[in-house]
């Protein structure tokens, strides 16, 4: 059937956003706040601090507090064309007066911000500067096999499940990796992390969270992940900026998972998942509890619903969805592939953007924590026109000016107002485009491989989150390579969202079959061209007139 209009039923008697949701929202969207912690920690863990040549005889220890420009540096170390110190060179002692330049050997490090972090202890700068590199991109990467393996697995055994067992791992984890004193473990455990601390209770809790409040106000909860995700980044600035031993900062970013202790009591799993499931007893039973914490005094027949459950059950071809069925039809293919580089081009400005801050200039610690505070403007006004402009004109409009951002600001001199002003402008558009992006998903795809769907977007956002910190070594060649990339990417990503349907004020599909006839002929341009959305029998206004989907055969 297309839609399960018994389910619907059931569903609706919880209403929009009650006691109960609320409640269950508030475990739910812990799991973001701790997930934008773990992303971007290494900022301030693995701070990159200004260096220099250590100088022997006007040196006494790898870390400084004094002035740089004295005549003796000045004398020692050659100036790059801006002006500053050369980080990485010095001039050849052995032959004096010949101005010849030789690569440093050891380094000072300026405290004026950071005291302590694993760039300093490995000296991770200079011609090692790909291997602090390398461990974000491999921290992506864990995200990226979590998003892959965890998403599936949350749909076979359920998302409570893989939300609980994550945030306990997560919290084992996020405090042990602070003791690792060798870079290979430091690595794996950093993977790890990313696997459960990015991927595994955030990708569950927001499915969670769509599954069970009503329709009007999935896009409020959908941007309040994003907005408490946001809240994690500056986080990590607050808490940098107050603890300045980086081994201590990362326990106490570690400790945050202790929010997640009593959520194997307290969680409840998705009654839709428990319904597909063929567990109708489960999703009625944690509907009535529902209905008791809300205070509504609606009667709930558990007898009807699990009879009718079972009539469906018999009705129907039982077959498991799967990855793969996402890719079996024609038009939920290119749904699937569009929505796969909208996650790539969005998650890749974005971190573009939010690694950057360290390389604009002023107290990093504050800059971080605007970077988190600016998307909150993007935030309130999408709550505000998400359901009345549509989720694809807002995706691609946020998308064109977000990738137009990072092409301008690659012009402008760094370190200016303007070149500053016009990156926080970027990311603001950037995280409103990646927010709508996480509620389009999740109405898009059917509820059978929903979570599947969430974790295929989310394993391309953590592709190109693990692409970017390499992407950003290539300014040593140009400094604007990395951001006239990042602006291309997102700009054809923001056309082709064109091609999307729209999902504002219609029901989620529930089948593959839905997925592959939702939205049919529904594009921006036919939208433009005053065409109206087929209707080929995905949801008719009458329940007695519904027919059964005929076989989609695979292409």
């Amino acid at each position: 059937m297309a839609v399960d209009y018994v389910l619907e039923d059931l569903m609706g008697k919880l209403g929009e956003f009650g006691k109960y949701q609320f409640l269950q929202f508030f475990l739910q969207v812990l799991s973001a706040l701790t997930a934008g912690l773990h992303m971007l920690s290494l900022v301030t863990v693995a701070a990159v601090p200004d260096h220099r040549c250590f100088i022997e005889g006007l040196d006494n220890s790898s870390l400084s507090t004094g002035p740089w420009n004295s005549s003796d540096i000045l004398a020692a170390i050659p100036l790059k064309p801006s002006g500053e110190l050369d980080s990485c060179h010095m001039y050849d002692p052995a032959a004096p007066g010949a101005n010849s330049t030789i690569a440093c050997t050891s380094y000072v490090y300026d405290t004026t911000y950071y005291k302590t972090s694993r760039t300093i202890d490995w000296n991770f700068v200079c011609d090692r500067r790909w291997m602090g590199a390398i461990v974000q991109t491999v921290f992506m990467l864990g995200v990226f096999t979590g998003a892959v393996t965890l998403g599936g697995l949350a749909d076979k055994v359920g998302r409570k499940t893989v939300f609980c067992w994550s945030a306990l791992f997560q919290l084992i984890i996020g405090v042990g990796v602070a003791f690792i004193p060798e870079y290979f473990s430091f690595m794996a455990a950093r993977y790890l992390l990313g696997i459960v601390g990015s991927a595994g209770a955030y990708i569950c809790g927001f499915v969670l969270t769509m599954e069970l409040v009503g329709p009007s106000k999935r896009t409020v909860c959908g941007i309040t992940f994003q907005a408490v995700f946001a809240g994690g980044i500056m986080l990590v600035a607050g808490w940098g900026a107050l603890i300045h031993d980086r081994q201590w900062l990362q326990v106490v970013y570690g400790l945050h998972g202790c929010l997640f202790l009593g959520h194997w009591w307290w969680l409840d799993e998705s009654p839709r998942w428990l319904w597909m499931q063929g567990r109708a007893a489960e999703a009625v039973d944690i509907v009535a509890k529902g209905l008791r914490i809300n205070g509504s005094g609606i009667p709930v027949d558990k007898e009807y619903y699990v009879q009718k459950a079972k009539q469906q059950a018999a009705a129907e071809e039982k077959s498991s969805a799967g990855l793969s069925d996402l890719f079996r039809t024609p038009n939920l293919r290119m749904k699937t592939l569009n929505v796969c580089l909208c996650w790539f081009a969005n998650s890749l400005v974005y971190y573009g953007l939010s690694l950057s801050a360290g390389k604009l200039y002023g107290n990093p610690y504050l800059i971080l924590f605007i970077l988190g505070l600016v998307e909150f403007p993007s935030y309130i006004t999408i709550v505000f026109v998400l359901d009345r402009l549509g989720r694809r004109s807002i995706t691609s409009t946020l998308m064109l000016g977000g990738g137009l951002c990072c092409i301008v600001a690659a012009y402008i001199a760094q370190g200016s107002t303007t070149s500053t002003a016009v990156v926080m402008a970027g990311k603001l558009l950037i995280a409103g485009s990646f927010a709508v992006i996480y509620n389009y998903s999740a109405e898009l795809f059917p509820t059978v491989v929903r979570n599947s769907a969430m974790g295929l977007g989310s394993m391309c956002a953590r592709l190109s989150g693990a692409l970017t910190p390499l992407i950003t070594l290539l300014d040593s060649f140009d400094p604007k390579i990395p951001a006239v990339l990042f602006g291309v990417v997102a700009l054809v990503s923001g056309f082709w969202v064109m091609f999307l349907p729209e999902t504002m004020n219609q029901p989620m599909p529930e089948s593959i079959e839905d997925g592959e006839n939702f939205g049919k002929g529904d594009t921006w341009f036919s939208q433009c061209a005053g065409r109206k959305q087929r209707q080929d029998s995905v949801y008719p206004e009458d329940p007695e007139q519904m027919v059964p989907l005929k076989t989609i055969e695979s292409k």
